[in-house]
């Protein structure tokens, strides 16, 4: 990446909003994170460990779809409230936007969450979002099932370890579907497959590269 293109990423007085998107397991908390030590960014992770739902979520998804739902859509209502009032650049581990098109509609289109509470969350959702500006940039990151699964794995978080192979499946396809509507603003599709952006320094680089030539569209830059 060449000074120029780091010094516009790094400069204080361009404040970035970028969301690392993407399916459990795909690397959205590892690229959140680097990207916050190369770049100097706020990073905002994703609430899993003091999420008061989640295991209890992967043990019985009926019982506990909509609880959790409703925490996850009031946990990034606040972190992206929290950054748009921010003075600093800021990365976000997952949105807002995933929890509605995503998972929402995984539970509900899969019988996990009824059609009573399903409206009262996409009521919800709607109400909370006319509130929100949208990100600088949306990175989506793209990953196979069996990439997926290696990766879940390899983390070895208890309660992940059971989680169906079909319903990560669904997830992939309702992820594809929401890139290729996605209008909001800029974004980034990513496959990391046979991108290696933890260890591979160069793959990183190249990676950084493309975030910054995806904002650098003076056309279409956002700011709030």
């Amino acid at each position: 990446m060449t000074d120029m293109a780091y010094q516009h990423l790094t400069n204080t007085s361009n404040r970035m909003f970028v969301v690392v998107a993407g399916n459990i397991g795909s690397g959205k908390t590892t690229l959140t994170k680097k990207l916050s030590e190369r770049l100097g960014w706020k990073p905002h992770f994703e609430s899993v460990s003091d999420n008061p739902y989640l295991s209890d979520f992967y043990g019985d998804m009926s019982r506990w779809s909509f609880p959790l739902q409703v925490y996850f859509l009031t946990h990034r209502f606040n972190t992206h409230k929290l950054i748009e009032s921010s003075p600093a650049s800021s990365v976000q581990d997952r949105s807002i936007y995933e929890d509605a098109n995503i998972f929402a509609r995984a539970l509900f289109e899969q019988g996990d969450l009824d059609k009573r509470d399903y409206e009262n969350y996409r009521t919800l959702y709607e109400s909370m979002i006319q509130y929100l500006n949208a990100p600088t940039l949306m990175i989506f990151l793209k990953r196979s099932v069996p990439k997926l699964l290696e990766r879940i794995k390899q983390r070895g978080r208890d309660y992940e370890q059971a989680i169906p192979v079909d319903y990560l499946t669904r997830l992939n396809q309702y992820y594809d579907d929401w890139y290729g509507n996605y209008n909001l603003g800029k974004s980034l599709i990513v496959d990391t497959d046979e991108l290696d952006f933890l260890d591979n320094e160069e793959h990183f680089d190249r990676l950084v590269r493309r975030v910054h030539d995806s904002i650098d569209q003076k056309d279409m830059f956002f700011t709030f």
